[in-house]
């Protein structure tokens, strides 16, 4: 009777390059414009507590879409 095993390699992962400070603070403003948009909505606007949550989600998804279309074009360039 034999026992077939399979070798796994030990593979070290790539370094990745730490992220800088101003993508740090770009992320933070970008997240409190939408906690703002979010109660500009709500209060101001009166549009309904759902209506404000689906709107900054919605706009929260589009930057969010807007960043990896950058990251992609940038990581290509290299």
């Amino acid at each position: 009777m034999t026992v077939d095993q399979d070798v796994l390699t030990e593979t070290r992962p790539v370094p990745t390059e730490p992220v800088s400070t101003a993508t740090v603070v770009a992320y933070a403003a970008a997240g409190v414009l939408l906690f703002a948009w979010f109660l500009f909505g709500w209060l101001v606007q009166r549009q309904g507590f759902v209506a404000s949550v689906g709107e900054t989600a919605g706009t929260g998804f589009g930057l969010l879409l807007l960043i990896a279309i950058v990251g992609t074009v940038r990581q290509n360039r290299r």
